[in-house]
Formats: C-alpha cells, sequence, structure tokens
C-alpha cells in the first residue's frame, strides 16, 4: 500500500452520479511539487486545485501508463504555501482567481485557513478583497466542506453522488437529522427521490418496516405511480391491493395510516364512490370541471347574421364548408366553450380557418395553441397566424419555487389571457393540470374552443380531457366525419380510418405513402429500417435522415426504444474524434445525437441566437417530448448544449442528463401531437395493452408523406382487432354531469 499526497492539477474524468474519478495529481516533494501521477477511483466530492492524502497500489495501465488504484483518501487543509496558493487559486472558489489568491497567502501564510475559519472578516485586509467578499469567501470555503462530509456520510447508505447534491442543496446541514429519522421525508420533497429509494436507505438506518412514516409514504407513492400512467385516482380497492403488495403489512396497520392521511388533508377519499385522490389532484378535477361549466354560456340571437358571414367566407376563400363545418362555425359562434373533434382528412385545419375568418370579420381578438412545439408550428403552417405553445401563452414564470418541475404561470384568474377567442390545437394531448392551468386564464365570456382528434392517444400526464369532456353530454360538440376527396387520395389518411374502424387492412395493395415490408424477424426488421433511414426515404421524401423518425410501442424487447436508439446511433451518428461525447448511467450522449426531454422541467433557461451569434430572445421551460440536437459536450466545464426547435439552445450540467434520452426511436406516445415527414414503424410482437388499435392509429397518423410498417401481417392484423385500451381512471366527466344536475360539491 503506498500513499501520496498533493494537489489536484487536473480533474480528467468524473462519472457524476457513481463518483468514478480519473485525476491527476501533483505531488508535493520537499520544497515543491516535483512529480505528477494519474489517481483512479472513487472520490466522493473533489475539486481542482485541493489537496489530499491517497492511499492505493500502483499499477502498469496498457494504454494510461502508471497510475494509483486509490482505496482511501482524505482531504487535507494544504500543509505549505505552495499548497494552499494553488487551492485558493484553482477556480473552485467562485470570484477568487490566482493574483488574488497569491496575496491572499503572501499576507496570511500558514495561518490562511485558520484564518478563513475564525476571522473570515480579516480578509478585507488583502488589496480588492471588500467585507462582504471576504464572508462570501470564507462561506464557500465552509461550504465545500461540509458538502463532502455530507457526501462521504450519505455514500454509506448507497446514495449516488448526482443524489447526495440534491439531497445537501435542499436540507443542508439538517440532512443528518432526516436521514436518522424520516428518510420517506426526502420522496414528498426532492424531485427524483422516490418511494424505493428513500426505503432503501431507511432499511439501512435500522426504520422499521411498520413505521407510520413508511406506510404513510408508500400510500402517496402509490397514488403518484398510478398518475404517472394516466390515472387520477385509484378506487380504494385497488389502492390498498397495491400498498399492501408494496408495504408488505397488515390492513389495520394500513387503514389507520390511510385515516392519518385524510385527516392531514394529504389524500382524499370520496364517501360516495370510495376513489382516492392525492388532495391537489381532487381539487384540481373538481376546479377544473367548475369552470368549465361556467364557461358554457350559450346565446341564441343572430343566427341569420352568422348565416351571411358564413357565406361571404365561403366566398372570399373559394372554399364550400360542408355542413358539419358550418355548424362547427355557427356552434363557435354562439357558445363560450366547444370541441371539434375528427380524424385526419375531415378537414379541421379548415374548419379553424373559417373560425379564424368569422371572428376576424367581426373584430374579436383571437389567440391559437397547442401543447406542443411542433404542433404550435404546424398551426401556424395552416393558418397563417401565430399559435404559441400552451405553456408559452400562459406565459410561464421562472419563479417557481423550490421545484423545477411545478409550474407557474404568469396569465392566471388574477391576470386572465386578454383575448375573446382561445382556440386549442391537439387537445387529445392536455393533461388534467396544463387544462387547468388554461382554464383559470380564459374568462367566463371568453370563447374556448378545443380541436383534437380523440381516437389518438390520451394525455402523456394524468387525466383523460378530451375523452371526459366529449363523453359527459354536457357541451356542445361537432364531430367531423366526412373524409374530403383530396385526402381520399392518400392511403395514410383511409388506412388510418379503416384501423379506427376496425377493418382489415390490405397491405399488398401498391401505394405511395403506406408501406409494408414483410419481415418475421427482429433482426431482419432492423436491417431494412436502416436501409429505409440510409438510403430510400430521404431522397423519397425530400427530408434530412434526421427528419425521418422511428416509433415504436414499447421501451424494452429486441424492437424497443433503448435497443433500438443503441443500434441506431451507431449507424446515424457513429463514434468519432472529432465528436466529444459523455456516458450518463449507461447512456452515451454524443455531439451531433437527436435527444428528447422526457419530463417537464420549467426553470431550464433557453435562448435562441441570430446568425451573428447575439441573443435575440430568452425564455424558461423546456417539456416532455420536446426534441432537439446535441451542439456541444463540454466533459471540462461538465455542460452539454442542446439546440431544439426554432433554434432555443439550452445549458445541461451533467448531473441533468436524466431528464435526456436518445431520440432517433421514440415510443409512439411521445409522439402525439407531432408530425415527421415518414416514420417506420416496427410491428412484430409485444405486450397485448400495448399492440393495440389505438396505438397503431396514432403511429400511422404522424406520418405526413410515408408511413413504412415492418413486420408481419398477423401482428397489424391483431392490433386493428385489439380495441382493448388502458382504463385510466379520470373522473371529470362524473364531476361535469354532477355540476349540471346540480349536485356537484361546493367549491
Amino acid at each position: 500500500m503506498e500513499t501520496v499526497k498533493g494537489y489536484i492539477e487536473k480533474i480528467v474524468y468524473r462519472n457524476a452520479d457513481n463518483g468514478y474519478t480519473v485525476l491527476s495529481l501533483s505531488m508535493s516533494g520537499e520544497d515543491s511539487f516535483e512529480d505528477e501521477i494519474t489517481c483512479v477511483g472513487y472520490f466522493a466530492a473533489v475539486d481542482e486545485g485541493e489537496f489530499i492524502e491517497a492511499s492505493g497500489e500502483f499499477s502498469n495501465h496498457s494504454l494510461y501508463g502508471e497510475q494509483l488504484n486509490v482505496d482511501s483518501y482524505s482531504v487535507k487543509s494544504p500543509d505549505d504555501i505552495d499548497s494552499i496558493r494553488k487551492y485558493l487559486g484553482a477556480g473552485s472558489i467562485k470570484g477568487l482567481g490566482e493574483a488574488l489568491a497569491d496575496r491572499i497567502v503572501r499576507k496570511f501564510g500558514l495561518e490562511t485557513f485558520e484564518i478563513m475559519e475564525k476571522q473570515p472578516e480579516r480578509l478585507a485586509e488583502v488589496k480588492g478583497i471588500s467585507t462582504r467578499k471576504a464572508m462570501e469567501i470564507a462561506d464557500q470555503v465552509e461550504e465545500k466542506k461540509d458538502l463532502r462530509q455530507a457526501m462521504i456520510f450519505l455514500q454509506k447508505y448507497g446514495v449516488s453522488l448526482s443524489m447526495a447534491v440534491k439531497i445537501y442543496e435542499q436540507y443542508g446541514s439538517g440532512l443528518y437529522a432526516v436521514i436518522r429519522d424520516n428518510p420517506y421525508k426526502m420522496a414528498d420533497e426532492i424531485a427524483g427521490i422516490g418511494f424505493k429509494a428513500a426505503d432503501e436507505i431507511a432499511k439501512k438506518v435500522g426504520i422499521q418496516t411498520d413505521s407510520h412514516y413508511r406506510i404513510k409514504s408508500g400510500i402517496l407513492y402509490v397514488l403518484l405511480q398510478a398518475s404517472s400512467n394516466g390515472d387520477v385516482y385509484l378506487p380504494m380497492e385497488d389502492l390498498t391491493i397495491r400498498a399492501k403488495q408494496l408495504l408488505e403489512v397488515e390492513s389495520g396497520e394500513f387503514e389507520k395510516n390511510i385515516m392519518d392521511l385524510i385527516l392531514d388533508k394529504r389524500i382524499i377519499v370520496r364517501d360516495e364512490d370510495r376513489k382516492a385522490y392525492v388532495s391537489n389532484y381532487y381539487y384540481t378535477e373538481l376546479n377544473s370541471a367548475k369552470m368549465l361549466h361556467d364557461l358554457n354560456v350559450s346565446e341564441g340571437k343572430g343566427q341569420e347574421k352568422t348565416e351571411d358571414y358564413i357565406s361571404k367566407i365561403e366566398k372570399d376563400t373559394g372554399i364550400t364548408l360542408d355542413e358539419l363545418q358550418k355548424t362547427a362555425v355557427m356552434e363557435a359562434a354562439h357558445n363560450g366553450f366547444l370541441v371539434i373533434t375528427g380524424g385526419p382528412g375531415t378537414g379541421k385545419t379548415t374548419t379553424i380557418n373559417a373560425i379564424i375568418k368569422y371572428f376576424s370579420m367581426t373584430n374579436h381578438e383571437i389567440l391559437l395553441a397547442a401543447p406542443t412545439g411542433r404542433a404550435a408550428k404546424r398551426m401556424t403552417e395552416a393558418t397563417g397566424l401565430e399559435a404559441q405553445t400552451i405553456h408559452r401563452l400562459l406565459e410561464i414564470s421562472g419563479n417557481l419555487g423550490d421545484s423545477s418541475y411545478a409550474a407557474r404561470f404568469e396569465r392566471n384568474e388574477e391576470n386572465p389571457l386578454e383575448a375573446d377567442v382561445v382556440i386549442i390545437d391537439e387537445a387529445s394531448m392536455v393533461d388534467m393540470f396544463l387544462m387547468h392551468a388554461l382554464l383559470k386564464a380564459v374568462t367566463v365570456g371568453t370563447r374556448l374552443i378545443l380541436v383534437g382528434d380523440v381516437n389518438q392517444l390520451p394525455s402523456v400526464g394524468p387525466g383523460n380531457v378530451l375523452q371526459d369532456i366529449l363523453e359527459c353530454g354536457c357541451f356542445k360538440v361537432v364531430r367531423l366525419t366526412k373524409i374530403f376527396r383530396q385526402a381520399q387520395e392518400s392511403d395514410i389518411v383511409l388506412n388510418a380510418h379503416k384501423i379506427n374502424c376496425g377493418e382489415k387492412l390490405d397491405l399488398k395493395k401498391p401505394s405511395k405513402d403506406f408501406l409494408f415490408i414483410k419481415r418475421e424477424d427482429s433482426n431482419k426488421i432492423i436491417a431494412a429500417m436502416l436501409t429505409l433511414i440510409l438510403k430510400k426515404l430521404p431522397e423519397y421524401v425530400e427530408c434530412d435522415v434526421a427528419d425521418i423518425q422511428v416509433l415504436t410501442p414499447m421501451r424494452k424487447g429486441m424492437l424497443g426504444v433503448e435497443r433500438l436508439n443503441k443500434i441506431l446511433q451507431d449507424y446515424l451518428n457513429p463514434k468519432d474524434v472529432s465528436k466529444r461525447e459523455k456516458e450518463f448511467q449507461g447512456i452515451v450522449f454524443r455531439e451531433g445525437d437527436k435527444v428528447m426531454q422526457i419530463k417537464n422541467n420549467y426553470q431550464l433557461e433557453w435562448e435562441m441566437s441570430n446568425r451573428y451569434g447575439v441573443t435575440v430572445k430568452r425564455g424558461m421551460g423546456i417539456f416532455n417530448g420536446d426534441m432537439g440536437i446535441i451542439r456541444t459536450v463540454n466533459t471540462y466545464a461538465e455542460v452539454m448544449e442542446v439546440e431544439f426547435d426554432e433554434g432555443r439552445l439550452v445549458s445541461y450540467s451533467f448531473r441533468q442528463l436524466d431528464e435526456l434520452e436518445p431520440a432517433y426511436a421514440i415510443t409512439i406516445h411521445k409522439a402525439q401531437g407531432s408530425e415527421y415527414p415518414a416514420v417506420v414503424v416496427p410491428v412484430l410482437t409485444g405486450p397485448r395493452m400495448l399492440m393495440n388499435r389505438n396505438i397503431l392509429y396514432t403511429a400511422v397518423t404522424r406520418a405526413k408523406k410515408c408511413v413504412c410498417l415492418l413486420g408481419d401481417e398477423e401482428t397489424i392484423w391483431q392490433m386493428t382487432d385489439n380495441k382493448s385500451e388502458q382504463i385510466r381512471y379520470s373522473g371529470l366527466g362524473e364531476r361535469l354531469k354532477e355540476l349540471k344536475e346540480g349536485v356537484g360539491q361546493p367549491l
């Protein structure tokens, strides 16, 4: 066992999650730093410039030469003038460079750290340091010491470095009491730490399995896990079964803790039907129902005049509206709330344009929005008016308190949208929380029009908003059913409607935009996929390779997202010395890769620049499903830059890379609201709940010019025949019916 000491010259590599580090250490001799060696091992938290003592065994690496495999280390206060100077000037302390570090050391010598600890105000005796700056420097030195101690403490409980930083940022020195008394508190208060992670820590601390903290946290975890699958509530019977499986406790203990959670107002269980909600989910659903009910104001006068306007619209545009489209314009003119639904080729865009034309002629202020940037861009192109994402329409705020994952909007009941008409496209994608935020910003008297295809998959977030509204029977609904002649020329449109009706597709029929390639082996499917993407489709649909999207029903398996992305990355963006990359939790992120944001983060800042590199626009928020390209990977600064739609550039620290995943292949669910020049869909085998009509219909309708199905026809026919969809527990429709019947609960 060899022991060395010196200061860290350079951190060559560090895995932000497990702490594995390669660093260059300048070893201290009698008077100076004589040798530089490479150290490899697991380091909890170290910075360049720090002075350490490390023990381990030397070995000779075939590529990197001699290196010390570190078994243990400790961070020391530098014990000579040169070490102190190098530590302070290494850049790890904000606002302290080499020149200032040199002046501090010349002033205080070997007593520098003692002065910082016990008399930090004396740093102001050094030229260039104010009293305020002196205290800031001392605070940083102390904080780094506290953070390092916290990291080492948390590592004993199996906490990763990235998670340890989050815990320290949340609790500071109070984390020791949280770990000792109630680790489950972290699951409630820190994004990214779930019940299972907290439970593992609790076991190591010695907290009993029948602890009230554990049972209550487990019950909330089950409800929140259900929401990640789209559920707003769970029937009590379901909640009981799932929680008991998770917690392995007796029913008496479970029921007592349910009652405690109800008394603490953390969950609500309706007496009428024994449905269990997380409290804010219940009130969000109830308030949404009340606001929709209040918007539903009708006015019967002036129908003849509206008909005259419709005739004028037809004359001005040269387009003849069918009866359902005319009805949609009429209902929009005379109702505070309207829903328009229809499949591809049924004239939804023409109808929206006619409604816009009507309200423009009657001098109404109109706002257009959609749930995603891609959908908003398509809406802008189709209407000629600017459409925004709903988040941008509501003016998302950067002042969000403690959580990056909870939205706050400047537009709300106190500062409503200044518009007479608000039209929302792709409404099937709108989840319960986004709908609630939108409704808060729409005053009674402003018309709200939702447009969407109810046969597409429901929102990624909790709720079944569009379907609940359509099926409750409380509002005016126009269902567009006629497929127009131009759309009839597209097999994408015709086959989408056949899938929706459960009709068997003729997969052998020649088609210019709907292709089926028979392959009965997953590797042969992948080979055909690569040929299509690299050689055939770009020229055929006149687009870049990056614009072609692979859509698959599942994440796991031979044709799942995870395997396909690794293969597609190797062919579409192979490893190259000119491309920097970063491995994070088993995923390689490489410059040039296509990636997707997989959770809403309302605090991520983006900026847009002109061709001269001058920033012209800044904003907040990157959302679940947003796709972009990795432009730079900076392993020194531990930052990765991603360019999203419209040239929005976002910097991610390496600690934030769990918010991104490769997007050469994505699940069909994640493709909602998007449209691509061509899509390639592998269909072979998979879980029955994923291989259904709804999934296939959504995949096919994502293609603008060409859809390619790869697999065997039997699977496609089975999907078309399988109407079963995953049941979502959502009560918005019931709340709306209760309000209509006058039995709704008061707010």
